[in-house]
């Protein structure tokens, strides 16, 4: 990635506690219909990382012993662009809830809704 652009970035990773690893991946997993990569983070962690190809932003679904998963705190907002939509409707059947539908943005901004996963977090999922 380009030095200036990555300067340019503010977030560059994230990480959504969680308590059942399989649980949460597997809901990520149906809703953006793309696997996650199991890794071992030392002795008492493991995380599911998202598909990430070394440019932009990415993350993971990371459980530890002092991960804490919360409908409070800090916002993230997953990239919704294969449309919005079509990954609310998958949401339930893959064990969640929508907590807000669709809101539009001022123009040019796009729509984002949030949504509270199978460990009880609330985030956001944003489409262009």
């Amino acid at each position: 990635m380009d030095t200036a652009l990555r300067e340019q970035q503010r977030a560059v990773w994230f990480e959504i506690p969680v308590v059942d690893l399989d649980r949460a991946a597997a809901f990520y997993e149906q809703l953006f219909d793309e696997s996650l990569r199991r890794e071992e983070m030392g002795p008492e962690g493991t995380i599911a990382v998202f598909p990430y190809d070394g440019t932009g932003v990415s993350g993971c679904l990371m459980r530890a012993p002092d991960a804490r998963p919360a409908a409070s705190g800090t916002l993230v907002y997953l990239n919704a662009d294969s449309g919005l939509d079509t990954l609310l409707a998958r949401v339930e059947a893959a064990g969640g809830k929508v907590a807000l539908p669709p809101v539009a943005l001022p123009e040019g901004m796009g729509r984002f809704a949030h949504i509270i996963d199978t460990e009880g977090n609330l985030v956001g999922l944003h489409e262009a």
